[in-house]
């Protein structure tokens, strides 16, 4: 007998009410579960109502969710955000909602299926042999490998959903939006978060890097937005808050995220074709009056590195100053390729070398020159590919995402020098959600690549 979606609907609300009368009377859960519980069942029939909807929640939960502690493991806690809850939720609801719709169709195929996927394979046979050998432990290998997993979920969930304009720029709203909530939050708890801004529900001391890296990246996109669109108000809005990440991203204090900020902004000036000699102007101006204008302590930020101390590294046979962090990730870069000489193929497994501050060397020295290789083949096929978008598609305001989207990722990929970029979820999640929005553009625009 064929299930109508009515029917559906309300079979899902009978399971849902179900529970919660089950969860509350008999079982007598912790409100936490329960409300985590509620959480994700309404996102269950949220998703089978509207797949929309249930993204947009999830772009809002991407930066605006708490986490849960589920286990303590050696040198760390083991944690979940509620976002990666949601996120398993949704593809796997939206996985029946196929399997019952079956008009939506199968997986589209894009340029990168490939690669993620054999990546993903690298990375489990990795670490299999890593457990097997005594070099890994398993529960914190097997959460780094669903937090991999995840991000490449929504990146399908994403490009198996796009259908039309009006939908992508929706999303883009949605964005937005959330990056304007996380920047004010940023700044109004600066002195409360020990005078660094960090995004909601980021511990006592916060992430100011990861802060710093989803900055850069939707400043890139709200700035090629404001620099292609022909409406205004899209321009207003978008220049405002270009504004406003700046001065947020100035007073996280990471100068791995200044530095991908230069790299972005270079980036957005070169390829750009609108108001290229506005950003050539401000450049300028700015290259004069920053050392006056900008805050004390930003400038004793980036003097700070390069402060006379005791450790030293060499450059050309002389020997030159660094303070202690700076240091620090040159010896972890060191210690990376002493153990990634030992096993050179498949590397040591996720999580196998312990705390790793930078993405090239972790991802080195976890899957070896096997995993290195994919994963720099995936980074470079994402940026040819939306290089040849940004040059092939005629609509301003999408021309103007793309810019942004390409600025801000080779941005990221600097960004990625001084801290595990690609393996942050808050930096992540918004990145393969654009990636996915990018590489559908051409199916959108019925462009050809």
């Amino acid at each position: 007998m064929k299930v109508r979606k009515g029917q559906i609907e309300i079979i899902l609300i009978g399971i849902l009410l179900s529970l919660l009368i089950v969860g509350i009377v008999f079982l007598k859960l912790p409100f936490l579960i329960l409300s985590v519980t509620i959480l994700a069942l309404g996102l269950v029939l949220i998703t089978f109502l509207s797949t929309d909807l249930a993204l947009i929640i999830l772009i809002f939960s991407m930066l605006l969710s708490p986490e849960l502690k589920l286990a303590e493991v050696p040198a760390r806690a083991v944690v979940v955000r509620i976002d990666d809850i949601l996120l398993i939720v949704v593809f796997f609801t939206w996985l029946a909602k196929m399997a019952i719709n079956k008009e939506l169709g199968l997986f589209r195929r894009t340029p990168i299926n490939g690669l993620i996927v054999t990546y993903i394979l690298i990375c489990i046979i990795s670490t299999i042999i890593g457990i097997l050998t005594g070099g890994v432990h398993p529960l914190k290998s097997f959460f780094y490998i669903l937090k991999y997993v995840e991000y490449f979920m929504l990146y399908f969930l994403v490009t198996n959903n796009i259908r039309d304009e009006r939908q992508i720029k929706v999303f883009l709203v949605v964005f937005l939006i959330t990056c304007a909530i996380t920047c004010t939050y940023a700044l109004v708890t600066i002195e409360k978060m020990g005078g660094r801004a960090t995004a909601p529900f980021e511990g006592p001391k916060g992430e100011p890097n990861t802060l710093g890296g989803y900055l850069v990246l939707l400043f890139a996109i709200s700035t090629g937005i404001f620099l292609y669109s022909s409406l205004r108000g899209w321009r207003i809005f978008c220049g405002i808050l270009a504004c406003l990440i700046f001065i947020t991203l100035l007073q996280t204090l990471s100068r791995g995220s200044y530095l991908a900020f230069i790299i972005t902004y270079l980036v957005l000036t070169i390829l750009t074709k609108k108001k290229k000699l506005l950003l050539i102007g401000i450049l300028l101006l700015g290259m004069c009056t920053f050392p006056f204008i900008l805050p004390e302590k930003v400038i004793e930020r980036i003097g700070y590195t390069f402060t006379p101390r005791r450790p030293r590294v060499s450059l050309y046979g002389r020997p030159v100053p660094l303070e202690e962090s700076a240091y620090a990730r040159i010896e972890t870069w060191k210690r990376v390729f002493r153990e990634w000489k030992r096993r050179p193929l498949l590397g040591r497994g996720v999580t196998g070398l312990g705390l790793v501050d930078a993405q090239y060397p972790r991802v080195l020295g976890e899957t070896g020159i096997l995993g290195f290789s994919i994963f720099m083949w995936l980074l470079i096929y994402i940026f040819r590919y939306s290089l040849s978008i940004f040059r092939a598609v005629e609509d301003e305001w999408f021309k103007g995402l793309t810019l942004g989207f390409l600025s801000g990722f080779v941005g990221l990929l600097f960004h990625s020098f001084a801290a595990a970029t690609f393996i942050i979820v808050r930096i992540m999640e918004p990145f393969w959600f654009l990636t996915g929005v990018i590489l559908m553009l051409p199916s959108v625009k019925g462009t050809s690549v």
